[in-house]
């Protein structure tokens, strides 16, 4: 198996938990320009079509990751559609596994969905600590650095694959850092609310 299918493949599920819809798009995007050469199954992805409405869909997520309030709904419904959005980037970014790779892309598939899963519980702890302390005013700043960091990373996964995965290693153990330090500063906070 080549290192940098598996480079892509963390690099765009990395992404996918931070920014599902503009993954999507982006990586929509580079099958329609023939940067990525999605399976047979998922060619679907690249069309006119496909490509159009992801990003439409992207706008969307962009103008509601902005807004507090709109963007915890947002969250809660991206628990959903990362792990989805994840497993279908893999799975189109996996063409030579036909035939007897097929339960490989699966598992593959669901692996990159975990991963997701994890890098959008660290991006919604971040986001849950910028509403507590800063009354959401800090979210859309927050948010422009996701999106920016979905951006790069997306490239990154396309043009390359070995960089893009150093860059989502980098982003995920941040999440975790970043996640370990707010639950270890809220935790006393909430055994006094308990105690008082």
């Amino acid at each position: 198996m080549d290192p940098l299918f598996f480079a892509t493949a963390y690099t765009l599920s990395t992404s996918a938990g931070i920014r599902p819809f503009l993954t999507l798009a982006l990586a929509s995007l580079a099958m329609h320009f023939g940067y990525l050469h999605p399976a047979h199954e998922f060619a679907f992805l690249g069309s006119d079509g496909a490509t159009v409405l992801l990003a439409s869909f992207a706008m969307l997520e962009f103008v509601a990751e902005k807004i507090p309030v709109v963007d915890h709904a947002l969250h809660a419904l991206h628990i959903g559609i990362k792990p989805v959005a994840a497993a279908i980037l893999v799975g189109s970014a996996a063409p030579d596994l036909q035939g007897d790779g097929t339960s490989y892309a699966y598992a593959l598939m669901g692996a990159s969905a975990l991963n997701a899963l994890g890098v959008h519980a660290g991006v919604a702890t971040i986001r849950g600590a910028s509403t507590a302390t800063t009354a959401g005013l800090a979210n859309p700043f927050i948010s422009l650095i996701e999106d920016a960091a979905t951006v790069v990373s997306t490239a990154l996964a396309v043009l390359a694959p070995l960089a893009g995965a150093a860059l989502a290693l980098v982003v995920t153990f941040a999440l975790i850092l970043a996640a370990r330090t707010i639950v270890r500063h809220l935790r006393p906070r909430a055994v006094a609310v308990r105690s008082s």
